[in-house]
């Protein structure tokens, strides 16, 4: 993975979302502000309508986690910006990576989301989608990018289908308690989208 693959990772991830922004728009409705696929199809887009090509990985993610977070105006940009921010400093001053670099450099983005925004796997968040992803490929880590992403879609499925049976405890959702039992975290779904995308990159 180059400077060139993650460009083209994040227009597959922005074609995604935008293809799916009225499910993500009718997801957040329901315990949310509702605007969901908006912010996300705004971040995404921003980060591509003022990408600037660096081989240094680290300082490319560093950028991408600046321009998404001013980008997409809502919590969930804000917790995805940590994240990226978190990758960033796992690749710093790496040119290319192979499939088990970028598997650390997930862990080190999830742990960086798990710190700063005081969330944990259970609580109803994209981190449900996350966790289940990297425990899903961990034994695949370092089989190559086209197994690996696909157990990484896989276990995002998964996780964020299994929002379902879970209380929110964070954000305007966890108002409503008990009452979001039986409905997917848009959060959640969100990151099983960008593995989604990802996995399509690397199965074309």
């Amino acid at each position: 993975m180059n400077s060139k693959d993650i460009h083209e990772i994040i227009i597959q991830i922005r074609n995604l979302i935008d293809n799916n922004k009225s499910y993500l728009v009718e997801l957040d409705q329901k315990f949310g502000d509702g605007d969901l696929g908006v912010s996300m199809s705004q971040g995404f887009n921003g980060i591509l309508n003022d990408y600037e090509d660096n081989n240094d990985l680290g300082r490319l993610l560093l950028d991408i986690s600046r321009n998404f977070n001013e980008s997409a105006p809502s919590s969930l940009g804000t917790i995805i910006s940590f994240g990226i921010m978190g990758m960033a400093k796992s690749l710093k001053d790496k040119n290319e990576i192979g499939s088990e670099e970028f598997y650390c450099a997930l862990i080190s983005g999830v742990e960086n989301i798990e710190k700063k925004a005081h969330s944990k796997e259970g609580e109803k968040t994209i981190i449900d989608s996350i966790r289940p992803a990297l425990r899903k490929a961990e034994p695949f880590k370092s089989d190559g990018f086209v197994i690996l992403s696909q157990k990484l879609m896989e276990g995002s499925a998964e996780g964020a289908n299994s929002t379902k049976d879970m209380i929110s405890k964070h954000g305007r959702a966890a108002y409503h308690n008990e009452k979001t039992l039986g409905h997917i975290d848009g959060g959640a779904y969100v990151g099983k989208l960008i593995f989604e995308a990802i996995s399509n990159y690397y199965g074309q």
